[in-house]
């Protein structure tokens, strides 16, 4: 593993010692960015939200590009952004030209995935380009970042790239797959990644099982945990979402909270904030006490009146 400044916020806050929360913006078909920097400076007012992901069309959709949206919102509300960036839909060229464009507009974080697969998304007629594999694009951002060249070994010319970059893991992931998903974060490791974020857990023994297993790596990891705020967006989650299964009994109590408060929009909120609540901060405080996760990845999307009192307890960060 390379040794890289941290250039980043969240990653100074990693390396000093912090448990850190970041949270998750999803640009969908939109021309106006007013919703996404009011839930940026909803999660800012909570002083607990170091860093917010800005997703990079989630699911194969055909969504707003994931770079304006994480410019405007460290620049608007002066919260730090974790750009995703996909290897679907750009090939290595496409990736090494947006890569120096959010160098430039001062982005700091970069989260690499593969992408799901434009077959699940709502162009499914559109070609995928995985023209470089998620690893791949790691080991072209560490020559971009720590030996100024693009992939070829041509070199970057007018200043430097200060960035950090993760990756993600499934910590889903049972025998006999565990040990292949661990083994692929490592190789990711070896390219140099900074930190990595791992998709929704809901199942904690799973959860901190997996992060065990992280251990043999020397890299900070934020598990990620996903707040349902309602019974229609949990059921396709179980149903739709691959590896993840929400659990039975908050699917249960979700619905009957929404039955039992049909009519009453108050009641509904608090009610579905109280289950949410109830189950994910024991959660979160477990894995905080019982492992080595650097922080939570907490993707409440459209739900930043969580934040507060599912986070109140933490230190501030921001």
């Amino acid at each position: 593993m390379r040794k890289r400044p941290a250039f980043s916020q969240l990653c100074k806050a990693i390396k000093e010692g912090k448990f850190v929360f970041t949270g998750e913006l999803e640009p969908k078909k939109i021309l106006d960015l007013s919703e996404i920097l009011h839930s940026a400076e909803e999660m800012k007012k909570t002083k607990k939200i170091i860093a917010a992901n800005v997703t990079d069309g989630p699911q194969g959709d055909a969504y707003m590009s994931s770079l304006v949206p994480s410019y405007m919102v460290q620049e608007k509300v002066g919260l730090e952004a974790v750009w995703q960036m996909t290897v679907r839909d750009r090939n290595r060229v496409a990736l090494f030209g947006d890569v120096i464009a959010g160098a430039v507009m001062g982005l700091k974080n970069i989260l690499t995935l593969t992408g799901d697969h434009t077959a699940l998304g709502d162009h499914k007629k559109g070609k995928a380009v995985y023209d470089l594999d998620s690893t791949q694009f790691c080991e072209m951002l560490t020559k971009m970042i720590d030996e100024g060249t693009d992939y070829e070994g041509n070199e970057l010319v007018g200043g430097k790239i200060e960035i950090n970059f993760g990756c993600v893991a499934n910590p889903n992931a049972l025998p006999p797959y565990l040990e292949p998903e661990i083994l692929k974060v490592g190789r990711k490791v070896e390219v140099g990644v900074d930190f990595i974020q791992t998709q929704t857990a809901f199942d904690i023994d799973v959860a901190k099982n997996f992060l065990k297993e992280l251990e043999r790596y020397p890299v900070p990891v934020l598990l990620g945990v996903f707040p349902l705020k309602s019974y229609g967006i949990a059921w396709y989650f179980d149903k739709y979402i691959p590896g993840v299964s929400v659990p039975k009994d908050l699917l249960g109590a979700l619905k009957k909270a929404e039955k039992d408060n049909k009519g009453d929009k108050k009641g509904k909120y608090a009610a579905l904030d109280k289950i949410n609540i109830e189950f994910f901060d024991p959660f979160i405080k477990e894995i905080k006490k019982t492992t080595k996760a650097a922080g939570i990845h907490c993707m409440a999307v459209e739900y930043e009146r969580l934040f507060m009192p599912l986070l109140g307890d933490y230190e501030d960060l921001i």
